[in-house]
């Protein structure tokens, strides 16, 4: 029964937590693109650059958390994680006489983020049972999501009676942040463990590596390629891409835990090889809609395809339970998942220029067919996915 109150209490504690993180997260996203251009007067291409120094904390991440992992597990690596979020959003809002300093504080913020994408999963699974991983993961991706609502709202209410007062807006990411420091400080799964190892590297897990290449590609063309069709192309205002982005997180909040259930049900193989199909559905949608529907129709398909890629994004999880089901030894799980970040990483700070220069010279569809037929590879790569029979505790 304490055994039982002790999985229970953690189980609250990093929901808290990540509820916490999700507004926090939520702030930033819907205030860091008009904070940089109103405040320090990007354009365009100054915005384009600045995503390498944000992007690189996420490709040392397998460094960093070698050398966090040989003091802390981690419940209390995801707490400094938190710190370093607050401190670098405070110092957006209130530390940036000059844009050196401001660069340093995003780099300072992404970091804090990026060490919680790596130790997420890994708190999560030990908290799942054995054939429930992705429905534990799916829960925490619903709480993140209300996090993520919350944290948006804030914004906008603050906005509507305040104006752009991005020393309020970073106060309240701040908080949120340090709030889910807090809770995750308090988790007490995993400190009894045995130390994770500084660095893995196996061939066991090269499936695993391909996947997370593949989801770095998903990303970009997510977070970058996707949403700038409807701006440059469509000339949707900035009011829809939030309604949008709210919608799809709305939506996230029911879906996340029944996607989870979708991967304990199916399994990764499944699941993940029909991501990749349905990539391509949304890839071909974002290259073609304008050519083939009138106005309208085609910006009501290409809102579609919008909200049901960020809806997909829940299917990631799939990579992180499929990694505990193929683990060689469970202290593996951590270190490998950051190495999967930081080779995620390694496409995501190369494909945008690439990109950038097919869409410029030869028109955005090529770049939505380069990706379709990278996410048709992608299908055959999850195919190969082989689960044992006996899953690793």
């Amino acid at each position: 029964m304490n055994l039982l109150n002790k999985v229970t209490g953690d189980f609250r504690r990093l929901l808290l937590a990540t509820l916490f993180f999700g507004a926090s997260a939520g702030v930033m996203a819907s205030t860091l693109n008009n904070y940089l251009a109103t405040v320090h007067g990007l354009d365009a291409g100054h915005r384009g650059w600045l995503e390498l120094p944000r992007e690189l904390p996420g490709f040392l991440i397998f460094v960093v958390m070698g050398l966090l992992l040989t003091r802390l597990r981690e419940g209390r690596i995801a707490a400094v994680g938190m710190v370093f979020t607050a401190a670098g959003i405070l110092g957006l809002g209130f530390f940036t006489p000059h844009m050196a300093l401001m660069v340093a504080w995003v780099v300072i913020w992404s970091l804090g983020d990026h060490i919680i994408f790596a130790v997420d999963g890994p708190l999560g699974l030990k908290l799942a049972k054995r054939g429930g991983e992705g429905r534990r993961l799916g829960q925490l991706g619903g709480a993140r999501n209300l996090g993520t609502i919350l944290g948006v709202s804030a914004v906008w209410l603050l906005a509507k009676f305040t104006g752009d007062r991005y020393d309020l807006f970073y106060i309240v990411g701040a908080t949120c942040a340090l709030a889910a420091g807090f809770f995750y400080f308090r988790l007490k799964l995993g400190r009894e463990d045995p130390p994770s190892r500084r660095l893995v590297y196996r061939r066991e897990y090269r499936l695993f590596y391909a996947i997370s290449a593949l989801f770095g590609i998903r990303k970009q063309i997510f977070l970058v390629f996707g949403s700038w069709v409807l701006v440059s192309l469509h000339g949707v205002p900035v009011s829809t891409i939030a309604l949008l982005y709210f919608i799809a997180s709305a939506l996230g909040v029911l879906l996340r835990p029944l996607l989870g259930d979708v991967i304990d049900w199916l399994g990764e193989r499944v699941v993940l090889a029909v991501d990749e199909i349905m990539l391509v559905v949304v890839c071909l949608v974002y290259a073609f809609a304008g050519d083939f529907l009138p106005g309208p129709w085609a910006l009501r398909l290409l809102y579609a395809a919008y909200i049901l890629d960020h809806i997909l994004f829940a299917l990631r999880v799939a990579r992180t339970t499929y990694l505990k089901k193929i683990a060689v030894d469970p202290a593996d799980i951590t270190p490998t998942i950051s190495l999967g970040i930081t080779i995620d990483h390694a496409v995501a700070m190369t494909l945008p220029i690439l990109s950038g220069w097919v869409w410029e010279r030869y028109g955005h569809q090529w770049v939505f067919m380069m990706a379709a037929a990278i996410a048709v590879v992608g299908f055959f790569i999850c195919l190969r996915i082989k689960v044992p029979q006996t899953s690793n505790e």
